[in-house]
């Protein structure tokens, strides 16, 4: 257990677990606002019941994605104060605007939002919200403005040994940025969806269900959400992966298991396994033809491998070893290319299963449990996703210009790591522990609670200055 591998350790945990909320509520945020926008031009009261209950569990997802990003940003002072201080000058900037713009108008509107039900009109209640969503993808954008940045660096010199900004507008036209951002987001859009679709499903499993009505709907609204999310999605991840094969060609070849030059036309690997230390490949099956398509849009074109490009990186950068953890490349891609067109096939199925001329998955339980445990599958796809862009990026923090080993706080002991890993782990699993019981509380309690508990206060609570009182 070395002080850099702890780091890591740590810092991927904080991280993937924050990544758990960001899209969650990026997602619920968008769910949500549909919803009140159906009630403001319908004036259907099923919609307002809709946008107060699931509101609620996009407040959840908020609160402790709030939590998580605290945690998140000390990594950068307690673990990697070398990286801090060489990407300090770039990031300030976006991180700054992040949460000095971004996070404040969400948080404002927020809370406009959730204290003005009865105070303001309908459609001025619902603009609130949709500034809460827009300032949630816009806070995204700055982190990943500052993300690009690693994986593609722009706008930069290298003053004192570290990067200093010369160009703002560069770091904002960062190719990377909106191949970035907009997968993102559409992974965002799918996983609100897919949760609004997976926990109406589980609703509907229940013995006793008051509104199956209600869940009907929200499950059908889920459904639609969720198709556009994953169509954004294939054609984001596709803009994407194109242009690894410009910019991060060893990512690429690592994603695909491809050690050495493919030939003309590529052929896909659907399942491989590598021998990381002798860097060849031990078995794969593949499909002629199709990773030139992927690549190139055509039936013609060779992949470089990264035995090759490996030579190239030590003729450029220095002695070194430059591949990246093959196999869990390799699997993770798989991972959220598979995840996410399950959810692009269970949207389609389960739109075309609950239209009115077919409404065989209401009455089905075991289409009902798919639909319910496919909940999970966003949170899968998107940490599969998020582990292909950091770890592809193997040895580097920075892309080419500072390493994971220069990295690393000089003044950390791997006795502090382990018990900082420790502490982090048993706070993560509280907190998600607590985010589930309150999520399924939720769901126990129903969409009229909060209404019938307001009228039942109403009643049983009196006013001391009444006439009655003094009497």
């Amino acid at each position: 257990m070395s002080i850099v591998t702890l780091a890591r350790f740590q810092f991927a945990m904080t991280t993937i677990f924050h990544f758990f909320f960001v899209p969650f509520s990026i997602g619920m945020a968008l769910v949500v606002a549909i919803m009140e926008t159906m009630y403001v031009v319908t004036k259907k009261k099923q919609y307002l019941r809709m946008t107060k209950f699931w509101g609620n569990i996009f407040l959840l997802s908020f609160a402790v994605g709030v939590v998580t990003g605290i945690i998140q940003e000390f990594q950068f002072g307690m673990n990697w104060s070398d990286y801090s201080r060489f990407v300090g000058d770039i990031f300030g900037a976006p991180l700054a605007v992040e949460a000095l713009l971004a996070f404040f108008m969400e948080s404002t509107f927020l809370g406009l939002w959730i204290f003005t039900w009865k105070m303001v009109s309908p459609k001025l209640h619902v603009v609130f919200f949709w500034l809460v969503t827009f300032a949630s993808s816009v806070s995204a954008f700055w982190i990943l403005a500052a993300n690009s940045f690693m994986q593609h660096p722009t706008g930069y010199t290298i003053k004192d040994g570290h990067a200093v900004m010369t160009d703002f507008g560069a770091l904002l036209t960062n190719s990377q940025l909106w191949y970035e951002f907009s997968h993102v987001i559409a992974g965002a859009i799918t996983m609100g969806g897919m949760i609004l679709a997976g926990l109406s499903a589980f609703q509907l499993l229940r013995r006793k269900i008051n509104e199956p009505d209600f869940y009907k709907k929200s499950m059908r609204i889920g459904l639609w959400i969720t198709l556009f999310g994953s169509l954004a999605v294939v054609m984001a991840g596709d803009l994407q992966m194109k242009a690894l094969v410009r910019e991060q060609p060893m990512k690429f070849a690592a994603a695909e298991g491809e050690y050495d030059d493919t030939t003309d036309p590529a052929a896909l690997t659907l399942i491989a396994w590598a021998n990381e230390n002798q860097h060849k490949r031990v078995f794969g099956v593949e499909v002629p033809y199709v990773l030139s398509i992927l690549a190139y849009d055509k039936l013609s074109g060779s992949i470089q491998g990264m035995n090759n490009i490996n030579k190239q990186l030590v003729k450029k950068y220095g002695q070194r070893n430059y591949y990246p953890p093959v196999n869990t490349l390799f699997w993770s891609f798989r991972i959220m290319a598979g995840f996410g067109m399950l959810m692009l096939l269970v949207a389609i199925l389960g739109l075309f299963f609950t239209s009115k001329k077919n409404q065989l998955l209401y009455r089905q339980k075991w289409m009902l449990w798919i639909l319910g445990l496919c909940t999970f599958a966003p949170f899968l796809a998107n940490t599969a996703g998020w582990l292909v862009t950091e770890l592809g990026r193997y040895p580097w923090t920075v892309y080419g210009l500072f390493t994971i080993k220069q990295s690393v706080s000089p003044n950390v002991s791997v006795a502090s790591l382990l018990i900082s890993n420790i502490v982090y782990f048993l706070l993560f699993f509280g907190l998600a522990a607590t985010m589930v019981a309150l999520i399924v509380r939720e769901l126990k309690m129903g969409p009229d609670y909060e209404e019938k508990m307001l009228h039942q206060d109403q009643k049983t609570s009196s006013d001391p200055f009444d006439k009655e009182a003094f009497e």
